[in-house]
């Protein structure tokens, strides 16, 4: 009898559930795992958060939940630890593994892992280490596989609006003082003006069979910002972030467009059916809110606007992975 119950039990999941609707997603999240991953010609081992889901048919009750890490941990050790893969290839690896082992129609993968990298302060050059995070995202189905790599990097933005303001201000009171139009000018193109900063988190993601350097990603978001920032600052350091943050203003979405436009500079191979996408999110200082922009698309629709052609539809990831 008991055998019977289990036997009940796990042929729960494949029966018909009581409402038949599919389910765009459905599966396991934040699944704790070190991967290694390959970098600098060496192999090193990092902490990975990995999610997976698969679409879910209409006859179908539900997926077998506890299968998830115990493939994850199959895939890892059949492919990591004999050979370091790219976080993207690793997703791609796990994403095909639970659709041949679950039976699914489409299964997809996300991995984030914490990533150090070595840098030197901008002033003093002393030793620091920042960590970003790698994304890599996969989507498999039975007949094929589609990933993205992408990374997220912390920077800082200052202000415009509030930027404009202040040196508005600040050119009437120059002018109640006596000084010229053109000392005026002259002064407040030399001196650093005030503003409110935002620490600013960017994301950016490229959907390409392409080989793309992840680090290449973090430089290109650090600067999309008005300036990196350091873990390690020395007063000359503090001092070169914030004058250099301060003469570069940027709104969110100017950090949007740059990460955008950069990447496609950095990589003109690209095709025209690749993937990016481009998020900024800055923590405000003067507002209890956060702002946030973004844009999604193929790169032939990005090369598109970029060359003044009509404003081009924005494919979203999840359709980009399920074409």
């Amino acid at each position: 009898m008991a055998g019977t119950r289990d036997d009940l039990t796990l042929d729960l999941q494949a029966s018909t559930p009581d409402v038949q609707l599919g389910l765009t997603r459905a599966g396991v999240t934040g699944v704790q795992k070190a991967i290694r991953i390959r970098h600098d010609g060496h192999e090193k081992t990092f902490a990975a958060e990995i999610s997976c889901t698969v679409d879910l048919d209409p006859a179908q009750k539900g997926v077998h939940m506890s299968r998830f890490p115990e493939l994850f941990g199959e895939a890892i050790d059949a492919v990591v630890i004999g050979e370091a893969f790219l976080v993207e290839t690793l997703a791609q690896h796990i994403a095909a593994h639970i659709v041949e082992r679950q039976g699914a129609l489409r299964a997809e993968v996300r991995i984030e892992a914490q990533y150090p990298l070595e840098r030197r302060t901008p002033v003093t050059e002393l030793p620091t280490q920042e960590i970003a995070k790698l994304i890599g995202i996969a989507a498999a189905s039975p007949d094929r596989v589609r990933r993205v790599v992408g990374v997220e990097a912390w920077g800082i933005n200052a202000c415009p609006c509030a930027q404009g303001l202040v040196r508005n201000s600040a050119a009437g009171r120059l002018l109640e003082a006596g000084f010229a139009d053109d000392d005026i000018e002259r002064i407040l193109e030399l001196v650093p003006l005030a503003t409110h900063n935002q620490r600013g988190k960017g994301t950016l993601l490229v959907g390409t069979e392409s080989q793309i350097n992840a680090e290449h990603l973090v430089e290109i978001v650090e600067h999309s910002m008005s300036s990196p920032v350091y873990e390690l600052l020395k007063r000359p350091d503090e001092l070169f972030v914030v004058e250099h943050a301060h003469l570069q203003p940027r709104f969110v979405e100017d950090s949007v467009r740059f990460a955008l436009k950069a990447t496609i500079d950095r990589y003109p191979d690209l095709a025209d059916g690749d993937f990016l996408f481009a998020q900024q999110l800055n923590l405000e200082t003067i507002h209890r809110h956060d702002v946030l922009a973004e844009r999604t698309g193929t790169v032939a629709e990005l090369r598109a606007e970029l060359a003044g052609r009509t404003a081009a539809p924005h494919t979203e990831l999840r359709d980009w992975l399920s074409a």
